[in-house]
């Protein structure tokens, strides 16, 4: 009696469906790149394999692992990018969320700092790469590769490396999740977001998803990524792909990033200026190509190996 009440009620319905929905759109919810960012790093990587490293990817890519329906969703390597932020729904795979990111802290005030979680991005690529040179089980290996095409693009996203931490926020903003801001709409209304969500975004320049975080046209992206590339060439010293496994640097490298461009000269519950957005959109740029060139240097390592 009491079930058949409860589900008869549509206050009780659309109060579960309103709090599920604040669930969703919490500022604590961290991403990497929204899909076109991932997807733009992905396309300059498959650009750079060898033909053996491309072969062995587009193998692993096409064996169905769980979740199946979701995966048939991105057999090829550049829809593989967002496979991870595809898995958001599903509870089986929320031990993974927090090997998105290292949120390493850093404070102008003097605010003690928190230790850093010791299961974070850093050590998920090493055991994900470990899993893909050594194990023999083809399905492992697949869900291997397929974390470190988006970990890479995780890694090079500065906010997924930096959290600022202060008297207010002692455990951190999040990486920059609870840094609230406001942008000007498409429509030319202010709009609040917070930092993290606007860098996701390539400050407004990405290939947008669609509807339900459906994926942008491959079209968009690769427009994208080719103009990341022709702002970044590979050829710059500091790349250091000769250091394919250095997952370290590469957080180190996004941590001074945050710092320097990400949390300077913008204040919260302000629009950023458009200076602030013009050295942003570069650095942003920048992050997604050489995300890119790196993962080619990594799976080219690996399977140069075998």
């Amino acid at each position: 009696m009491k079930n058949s009440q409860r589900h008869r009620n549509p206050f009780i319905r659309v109060l579960a469906v309103t709090i599920a929905f604040l669930i969703l759109c919490s500022p604590s919810v961290s991403l990497g790149w929204g899909a076109g960012g991932h997807m733009m790093t992905a396309q300059i990587a498959f650009g750079r394999l060898t033909p053996q490293a491309r072969a062995k990817a587009n193998e692993l890519l096409a064996i169905e692992i769980d979740p199946v329906a979701e995966t048939r969703k991105s057999t090829d390597f550049i829809n593989a990018s967002h496979w991870a932020d595809d898995l958001r729904p599903f509870p089986e795979f929320d031990s993974f969320k927090p090997l998105h990111f290292i949120d390493k802290p850093f404070s102008l005030d003097g605010t003690p700092l928190p230790e850093i979680v010791p299961e974070n991005i850093v050590k998920a690529l090493k055991d994900n790469v470990e899993i893909l040179k050594t194990s023999t089980d083809k399905k492992a290996q697949a869900q291997a590769l397929r974390f470190i095409i988006h970990f890479v693009g995780d890694i090079h996203q500065p906010l997924h490396c930096t959290a600022k931490v202060s008297h207010n926020r002692p455990d951190g903003d999040k990486g920059g999740n609870l840094f609230l801001m406001k942008i000007l709409g498409d429509d030319g209304e202010l709009r609040d977001t917070n930092l993290h969500s606007y860098w996701d975004g390539g400050i407004g320049t990405f290939p947008r998803s669609g509807p339900n975080f459906a994926p942008p046209p491959l079209s968009s992206v690769l427009t994208a990524a080719r103009l990341a590339r022709r702002s970044n060439p590979a050829t710059n010293r500091a790349l250091r792909l000769n250091r394919p496994f250095n997952f370290d640097a590469w957080a180190n490298e996004s941590f001074r990033l945050g710092k320097s461009v990400v949390y300077t000269n913008i204040r919260e519950g302000k629009r950023p200026t458009a200076a602030y957005n013009k050295r942003a959109r570069r650095a942003a740029r920048q992050r997604v190509a050489w995300g890119g060139y790196r993962l080619a240097a990594l799976l080219n390592a690996i399977w140069a190996e075998e």
